[in-house]
C-alpha cells in the first residue's frame, strides 16, 4: 500500500494588517493592534509564508491540515484575505482547515470563521443546518478529526475550549470509527499539555480521559509556534501530539523559524506506519528538511 502524505501548517498570522476602523479598536483589540504595530509585525512575514507554502507544494501532499490562526484580530476585513489565501493552499476537498483562537479574538466576529471557511471544515455528510464541529473527512485511509478549540477571551488572555458538547459528540464519533480500519487523525489548535494558564486548553484533562479511552492514531495541534512532540496515553499505546512552529515566522527569541511537517502514512499488514518529516526555513529563507522521524 503506497504511503498517504498528510502535510500540517499552522498560524499562518496573514499580514498585512487591514487597516482598521476607529470602530474596531476598543477592548482587546486595541491591545492586540498596538502589539501588532510595534512587535508581531516584524515576526511574521508574508514573505517567508510565500516561500513555506511554496516549498509544500513541491512535495505533492494528498492532503493539507491548517490548524487555525489565519487572521490576527478576527477584523471583518480579514476573513476575505484570509479565505483568498487559503484558496491558494489548495480547494475544499484537498486542505482541512480549522479556527485558532485569534480567530475567534472577539465575542463581535467568533462567527465569521465559521461563516467563511465552512467548505474547509464541513464534514463529508450532509448535515441539516450549518456546519459543526466536531466534523469528520475521509481522505484516503484518514479519518479526519476537527475540533474546535477557538473561544473569545479577556485581554492578555489565549487560552482555549472544546466544551461538554463537542466532547461528548467527539466520544460518539470515535465509537463509531472503532469498529473500522481508518488512521485517526485530531485536530485542534491548542496543545494538549502547556503549562501557561493564559495560553492552556481549560479542559485538556476531559480530553486526554476521553482519548484514552478510545484512541486515535495522531494529533495535530498549533498555538505555541515550536515544534513539540508529546505523548498522551491511548488505550492500546500511546499517541503523538505534534505541533508546529507558525508558518510564516523569522527565528525570535525561543521561536523557531516557519516549518511545515510531512507525515507518510500506510498500513502494513495488522499494524499502521506514520514518518514525520520536517521542513522549515533557513536564515536565506530557503526551506530545508530538518529531520525526519519514524512515529511509530
Amino acid at each position: 500500500m503506497a504511503a498517504f502524505t498528510l502535510a500540517h501548517l499552522s498560524d499562518p498570522h496573514l499580514s498585512p494588517l487591514p487597516r482598521p476602523r476607529l470602530i474596531e479598536l476598543a477592548g482587546k483589540r486595541a491591545l492586540g493592534y498596538i502589539n501588532w504595530t510595534r512587535n508581531r509585525y516584524k515576526y511574521h512575514r508574508r514573505d517567508v509564508l510565500d516561500v513555506l507554502v511554496s516549498d509544500l507544494h513541491t512535495q505533492t501532499p494528498n492532503q493539507i491540515a491548517v490548524t487555525g490562526d489565519l487572521v490576527n484580530l478576527a477584523m471583518e476585513a480579514e476573513f476575505p484575505l484570509a479565505l483568498a489565501w487559503l484558496k491558494t493552499i489548495g480547494p475544499p476537498d484537498r486542505v482541512t482547515a480549522i479556527p485558532g483562537n485569534h480567530d475567534a479574538y472577539v465575542r463581535q466576529t467568533r462567527l465569521h470563521f465559521a461563516k467563511s471557511f465552512a467548505d474547509y471544515f464541513c464534514g463529508d455528510e450532509n448535515a441539516v443546518g450549518p456546519p459543526s464541529f466536531p466534523s469528520l473527512r475521509r481522505r484516503g485511509p484518514l479519518a479526519l478529526i476537527s475540533l474546535s478549540s477557538a473561544v473569545p477571551t479577556a485581554p492578555f488572555m489565549a487560552t482555549g475550549r472544546i466544551g461538554p458538547e463537542q466532547l461528548a459528540a467527539l466520544e460518539r464519533l470515535l465509537e463509531t470509527l472503532s469498529t473500522e480500519q481508518v488512521f485517526r487523525v485530531l485536530l485542534v489548535h491548542h496543545p494538549l499539555r502547556s503549562t501557561n494558564r493564559m495560553k492552556w486548553l481549560t479542559d485538556a484533562a476531559d480530553l486526554i480521559a476521553l482519548l484514552k479511552r478510545h484512541g486515535v492514531e495522531l494529533i495535530l495541534h498549533g498555538h505555541d509556534h515550536v515544534h513539540s512532540t508529546v505523548w498522551i496515553d491511548g488505550p492500546e499505546r500511546q499517541i503523538p501530539v505534534v505541533g508546529v512552529p507558525s508558518a510564516s515566522s523569522i527565528a525570535h527569541g525561543h521561536y523557531p523559524a516557519a516549518a511545515y511537517n510531512l507525515f507518510a502514512i500506510a498500513r502494513e499488514g495488522n499494524h499502521w506506519r506514520c514518518d514525520m518529516t520536517v521542513r522549515g526555513i533557513n536564515d536565506a529563507l530557503r526551506v530545508r528538511e530538518i529531520r525526519q522521524v519514524r512515529l511509530f
